[in-house]
């Protein structure tokens, strides 16, 4: 089977199974979600938690609200890449547009954290993330040098605010890398990752529909990093995407640099809202030492936060939800 049939037949398999899990989100709710939707309005985005979002009560819950991602267009604003297959291992310039109601590309769009667009990369495997920031070629084309490093199948999911629309939207379209797949299993749930010599550990958990605390704590040679650089206008950034439909969570630390009280490490803070149970793949991207680098781990929501071998559960944080 040559590799363009490998890859048909990869992506009806996709169809089936991904499309029919965005349809239930759409129509229905998120998977283990409630039937009665409205939009994300304040769920998977570039969500501030300094800001005010989690400090007074009063924001819907995260089961009500549509995940992110799920939909290529949304009130009206469409993600129209020039490309939906690339070869493998091979750099490309991709190229797409964020068309308006009109059909025509929109031009102006509303910063968020620094950037007008951000372009977040993902195989369906929850394996090959990127984080990467476009650059506008003119005329509403964006740009930005990719390389797809093996083949699958990927969502390519756009943060964006453009003007006119009332909101902060996340849009997701699928990419196709051609080849020979081979699926990489999910990671298990561990308490520390490692990325060039420094290591990132994850306290707390998620909880469905609630507000949940995770603090990641970086050190390097066994010494707690204390001076880490801000990175779109916080100390750390972080995504999250559910297994099986890649619904899109984004939220970033519970403060802000140079707001006199968020220190520069080692812990970063964030309140983060799984949209249903369900495993889900954390991403953290932190800067130090003039380099951003990223950060993995396996979650899973509703089930109790993975403690170190021996170690007890904190009272009162074992199995009660954390609302802030």
């Amino acid at each position: 089977m040559n590799s363009a049939t490998r890859l048909g037949a990869y992506a009806v398999g996709l169809a089936v199974v991904f499309g029919g899990a965005a349809g239930v989100g759409k129509i229905v709710g998120p998977v283990g979600g409630t039937a009665e939707m409205a939009s994300h309005e304040t769920g998977g985005g570039h969500g501030g938690a300094g800001g005010g979002e989690h400090g007074g009560g009063g924001h819907e819950s995260a089961a009500s609200l549509v995940p992110g991602g799920l939909q290529v267009s949304e009130d009206g604003f469409t993600l129209v890449p020039q490309r939906t297959v690339l070869t493998p291992g091979e750099k490309t310039d991709f190229r797409f547009t964020i068309n308006g109601p009109d059909g025509k590309p929109v031009t102006g769009f509303k910063p968020l954290h620094g950037k007008l667009l951000h372009l977040i990369v993902a195989r369906r495997d929850l394996s090959g993330f990127q984080h990467l920031h476009p650059t506008e070629a003119g005329g509403g084309v964006w740009t930005v040098p990719i390389t797809l490093a093996k083949p699958g199948a990927y969502r390519f999911f756009t943060d964006i605010q453009p003007e006119g629309a009332k909101r902060q939207l996340t849009l997701g379209a699928d990419v196709f890398a051609p080849g020979d797949l081979k699926p990489a299993p999910l990671p298990e749930p561990e308490q520390v990752a490692k990325v060039d010599g420094y290591e990132v550990r994850l306290t707390g958990g998620l909880t469905p529909g609630r507000s949940s605390e995770l603090t990641l704590t970086v050190s390097k040679d066994g010494r707690p990093v204390t001076d880490l650089e801000p990175y779109l206008e916080a100390y750390g950034h972080l995504v999250a995407l559910r297994q099986g439909d890649l619904a899109y969570l984004h939220v970033h630390p519970d403060g802000e640099p140079g707001d006199g009280e968020t220190k520069p490490g080692p812990g970063i803070t964030f309140f983060a809202e799984a949209p249903s149970s369900g495993a889900y793949r954390l991403y953290l991207d932190f800067k130090h030492g003039g380099k951003v680098r990223t950060a993995e781990f396996t979650v899973h929501a509703g089930q109790v936060p993975v403690q170190e071998q021996g170690q007890e559960p904190e009272p009162g944080h074992d199995d009660q939800p954390h609302t802030h």
